[in-house]
């Protein structure tokens, strides 16, 4: 057999083969410079980061910070103020035992009822009072200033004050009271008495009292109160020189400074 033929490739001197491009080293755009849409995209590089400057909310004005304190502590005063006479009135209370005094009308006397030629109605009314003072350890100083009166529907027929005492523990007082009025054009007012005694048999009254006093716990003297004190009498006539039938009584009591 013959010898294989080899065939090798004959390189043409006139054929270059191709030179492959030379990356450069070096990048063609400085870092942190802009670059064209058309670069690189492997080579583009972030922008640098910028420090940003924190941010601090506004104060609010120290002017409401100031009045909200200033409200606070003054509720807060407020409420010891408080706590402190809910203490002082509860010892108060379960040492001395306060026990509301008692006021009752006995009895009733008339010595001027008439009208006058200027038909002005003159009245005197001699009123028995009974004061009772229930307290183991509280007295009572009726002060002066004070003013009692007699109503009718509305009108009133006379007035008077109480003496100045003192009234002390357990005590009871009765006292005996001259008030006096003058009730002027009381021509209408005679006529509706005389029509109400004829119809019901009986006069319905009013009798208010308005007192200064002071109690006394102990040693201490207190500061002055107004005793209050409302009586709704019946009685069967008005006329004068007449002792008065009281048929029914009752009285109220509150107080206050």
């Amino acid at each position: 057999m013959a010898d294989h033929q080899r065939i090798h490739p004959v390189q043409d001197p006139e054929v270059v083969e191709p030179v492959p491009p030379h990356k450069p080293t070096t990048p063609l755009v400085e870092r942190g410079a802009s670059r064209s849409e058309n670069g690189d995209p492997e080579r583009q590089y972030p922008p640098p980061l910028r420090r940003g400057i924190p941010y601090e909310p506004l104060k609010p004005p120290r002017r409401r910070s100031c009045c909200r304190k200033c409200l606070c502590w003054t509720l807060a005063l407020v409420l010891i103020q408080l706590i402190i006479l809910g203490i002082l009135a509860a010892v108060v209370y379960f040492v001395f035992q306060p026990k509301i005094p008692k006021y009752s009308v006995d009895a009733m006397r008339i010595t001027q009822f008439n009208l006058g030629n200027d038909n002005s109605l003159s009245a005197t009314f001699n009123v028995n009072i009974t004061a009772r003072n229930p307290n183991k350890k509280i007295g009572i100083y009726y002060e002066g200033g004070s003013r009692l009166s007699v109503w009718y529907t509305g009108t009133k027929l006379c007035e008077g004050s109480l003496p100045k005492f003192y009234q002390g523990h357990r005590n009871t007082t009765l006292l005996s009271l001259m008030l006096a009025g003058q009730t002027p054009d009381a021509a209408g007012l005679l006529q509706s008495l005389q029509t109400q005694q004829q119809q019901t048999g009986s006069v319905p009254l009013n009798l208010r009292a308005r007192v200064p006093v002071r109690l006394k716990l102990g040693k201490l003297k207190l500061m002055k109160w107004k005793f209050l004190v409302r009586c709704r009498l019946m009685v069967d006539s008005l006329a004068a020189d007449n002792v008065i039938r009281i048929s029914d009584s009752s009285c109220k009591f509150r107080f206050r400074l």
